[in-house]
């Protein structure tokens, strides 16, 4: 059995730089066409000179052969100012800016600590049609980090759409019922990513036989009918909810330690695991919509012309990967997966 579809975009991508970056960016080149790329480094990319070289770094780590473009982002600080937003609008390689509460997750410490103090960057942002992709949760210590993203949407998702109707508004790596929801019924503006993760395992997975730190991510897996809640959102017809994998590497000694990083690699086979998780629900006709179609659609850019075959064909997956000096434990290290790809792009 195969399957054709457009090649499809992964919309939320972590690639990380210098030799981890050369050591990853081909899993994502050989499955897609484009990828929006968050800007957490060290320092972030905070400014479209900074994006710029960003974006030509990862063109250089690029396979010759692969046809792959960056999408680049911006970090959103506390002190972003209109006129670099003016200039990532006029850029023509900047398509988004990237909102990170102050302490969310990996190398979130420069992030926004009150979204009062992003104002100026919000009004310009709307103004110049520049979208705003957000990791969707509080940190406040008090609140239990299952229910953050739920406090989230009703603490300031609310007051942005209110305050910026016109802004466009993507909420990142989706794992709550509540957050499905709220975007069904949020207007054109707001959609969402889904993870291949989120698709495929609950939380049960974290303490399978133990603890299972290359299973632990931010936000956090969820319940099992929020992991049924996505994919009823995924395999549906709402043209708002789309493919970001949030793939995140990271080397295999900073998960397996005392205080582990928050990621999943999946780019080795994202676009195999989706196909899984859908044909679990008899659902693969609706995997080109969800992979190759909504996230241009949403983000006002072409679909690709060149497809992708998929072979329903078992191959197991490496216990773990290079990652420059270091190795990474890649999602179903040692396990199968039932897809495989064989056309790479024509």
């Amino acid at each position: 059995m195969q399957l054709t579809i457009t090649r499809p975009d992964d919309w939320h991508l972590h690639l990380r730089d210098d030799l981890a970056l050369k050591a990853v960016v081909a899993d994502t080149a050989r499955r897609f066409g484009r990828a929006i790329v968050m800007p957490n480094l060290k320092p972030p990319v905070t400014t479209v000179a900074a994006a710029r070289a960003y974006r030509d770094r990862i063109q250089n780590a690029v396979q010759k052969g692969l046809a792959f473009e960056p999408l680049m982002t911006l970090y959103l600080t506390d002190r972003t100012p209109a006129a670099e937003i003016k200039e990532a609008a006029a850029s023509g390689f900047v398509h988004a800016v990237k909102y990170y509460p102050a302490g969310s997750t990996t190398n979130s410490e420069n992030g926004v600590t009150d979204l009062q103090k992003a104002r100026v960057a919000l009004a310009a942002m709307e103004q110049y049609d520049v979208p705003l992709l957000l990791h969707g949760e509080v940190t406040d210590s008090g609140i239990d980090v299952f229910d953050r993203e739920r406090v989230f949407l009703d603490r300031h998702l609310g007051p942005l759409q209110r305050d910026f109707p016109g802004l466009r508004m993507v909420l990142e790596h989706i794992t709550t019922q509540e957050a499905a929801d709220y975007v069904r019924s949020a207007g054109p503006r707001v959609a969402a990513t889904i993870t291949a993760h989120h698709l495929l395992w609950n939380r049960n997975e974290i303490f399978r036989g133990g603890i299972r730190p290359h299973a632990y991510c931010l936000p956090v897996l969820k319940r099992e009918r929020h992991r049924q809640a996505l994919l009823a959102a995924a395999t549906g017809d709402d043209p708002r909810f789309f493919l970001g994998t949030d793939s995140a590497p990271h080397a295999r000694h900073t998960k397996e330690a005392d205080c582990g990083c928050a990621g999943i690699y999946t780019s080795h086979a994202a676009i195999e695991l989706y196909a899984e998780a859908f044909e679990h629900v008899d659902a693969l006709a609706k995997l080109e919509a969800f992979a190759s179609h909504r996230g241009p659609d949403f983000y006002r850019l072409p679909r690709n012309e060149a497809r992708i075959t998929l072979a329903r064909e078992a191959w197991t997956v490496p216990n773990e990967l290079p990652f420059g000096d270091r190795t990474l434990v890649p999602m179903r290290a040692g396990q199968s997966v039932a897809w495989r790809l064989v056309d790479p792009a024509r």
